[in-house]
């Protein structure tokens, strides 16, 4: 491992002390940080697969029965019945966080809501019926989905991203501050080696 180029002085040493002393503590510090962040993304990944199993189950199902109601119905007229909105919602945006990473938090509003299905029940039939209301009773869910989703990317980049900064800290700061510790101390033993016997010499001649 490459050595810091300094100037092997007591003055470097007790700064390079320092130094080690923080990238130690701040390793520590981001290594549970990231434990504590996988755990949380496990328990999210989990919730993510659940809610994305049961929306494409539920899609399924309505896109199924939409194509049979199309089968039976002037094409028009079921796609109509879709783009008639029986409600009018809004979704309110928020920031959470969680182990500092900032994620998004929707909440639904619906502000107004018309009786019944938009349409003449007479003109549809009831596989579309089916079709509007579930795919009503799906939007929640796909905004749920959404957020989730968006929730595990921001987390996973952090992760990747904390995981950049505990290598670093492992493999090459904290490496090289203990191999240029290293030489200091055996410099500054050699230079008092050498005082020493300088010493001894000047003793010696006087003698």
């Amino acid at each position: 491992m490459a050595r810091l180029n300094v100037n092997p002085t007591r003055m470097e040493l007790k700064k390079l002390k320092a130094r080690l002393s923080t990238a130690t503590r701040g390793h520590k510090l981001l290594k549970d940080k990231s434990d504590e962040m996988i755990r949380r993304f496990s328990v999210i990944i989990k919730e993510n697969k659940r809610l994305r199993d049961d929306v494409e189950k539920e899609l399924a199902e309505v896109l199924r029965r939409f194509s049979v109601a199309r089968s039976v119905t002037p094409s028009y007229k079921a796609e109509t019945a879709f783009s008639m909105p029986s409600a009018e919602i809004s979704a309110e945006c928020s920031i959470a966080t969680i182990m500092g990473v900032e994620v998004p938090q929707i909440e639904l509003r619906e502000r107004a809501r018309t009786d019944g299905l938009p349409y003449a029940y007479t003109e549809i039939t009831g596989e579309a019926d089916y079709c509007v209301e579930s795919a009503a009773k799906l939007l929640p869910k796909m905004i749920k989905l959404a957020q989730v989703e968006k929730t595990v990317r921001r987390l996973a980049d952090e992760i990747e991203r904390n995981k950049r900064r505990v290598n670093a800290l492992e493999y090459i700061m904290i490496p090289q501050l203990q191999e240029t510790i290293k030489y200091i101390k055996s410099k500054l033993d050699e230079n008092e080696r050498a005082a020493v016997v300088r010493l001894m010499k000047v003793k010696s001649n006087g003698a």
